[in-house]
């Protein structure tokens, strides 16, 4: 890495993160505020009634989903409203034109997302104590998810808002698709719950993967094998890490 090319990423992560900073009243408060409120009434109110779910408490067992929930809307949500707003301002191409490599502009972007969704990961975490135990399995499973995950959901952003051509574009994919990935993606419950045909159709759902691997680093408890689930993981990071780039790198979508 030249020095041109660190200057650069070093610029644009400091862009991203004293923007995501500055509006903290939008980028952290309402994922903290709508989590509580998760943990009030999926917690406290249903989960009373509900009692144990894999062994532990309902609680225990949601925390670990809620966190990653948090963590994959909030690091897709940056993406797609950061880079579309480049975009749309049309200082994208002031980027596509610098010295910086494809690869070096997808960094910086990609980190700034990941601090959000990591910072929103960590609050939400906080918030989950002063309802139930933390517990703790395995820690690097716990980090290795969380940034993995959020990397995923960072560059899927980022290919969302390639494409879009106005601001309503950017809302269709969190609607139609992240938003029910994510709730069948097991943060409420186990799939061994479900009839045999739809545990096996819960399966193509990337979500549970990452959900699952999250839980097992919290509670040692998992629906799927933990290292098929890194496998996945890390094949939808090179996937949409190369697919990204070759947006970025022939410019599809991002010159007028």
């Amino acid at each position: 890495m030249n020095a041109v090319t660190y200057v650069g990423i070093k610029t644009l992560v400091r862009k991203e993160i004293n923007r995501i900073v500055r509006i903290w009243t939008q980028t952290f408060l309402p994922p903290a505020i709508t989590m509580t409120l998760y943990f009030v009434i999926f917690g406290n109110l249903i989960g009373s009634r509900i009692g144990q779910m894999g062994g532990f408490d309902y609680m225990s067992f949601i925390v670990p989903g809620l966190v990653m929930m948090a963590v994959i809307t909030t690091s897709y949500g940056n993406m797609v409203s950061s880079f579309f707003g480049a975009k749309f301002s049309k200082h994208i191409e002031e980027l596509l034109v610098s010295p910086m490599p494809s690869w070096a502009i997808l960094v910086g972007y990609v980190s700034g997302s990941l601090f959000r969704g990591l910072t929103v990961g960590l609050i939400v975490t906080l918030i989950s104590v002063f309802f139930t135990e933390i517990k703790v399995h395995n820690v690097w499973i716990i980090i290795s998810t969380v940034v993995l995950t959020s990397v995923v959901f960072s560059l899927a952003g980022f290919i969302n808002a390639a494409f879009a051509k106005k601001f309503d574009d950017i809302a269709i994919i969190p609607t139609f698709v992240l938003t029910p990935l994510t709730y069948l993606g097991g943060v409420f419950y186990s799939i061994s719950l479900l009839p045999e045909f739809w545990q096996k159709v819960s399966l193509i759902n990337p979500v549970l993967y990452m959900v699952n691997t999250f839980r097992y680093g919290f509670l040692g408890v998992s629906d799927i094998n933990v290292t098929v689930a890194y496998g996945i993981i890390t094949a939808f990071v090179l996937i949409l890490g190369f697919v990204s780039w070759y947006i970025l790198h022939k410019g599809i979508g991002l010159r007028s």
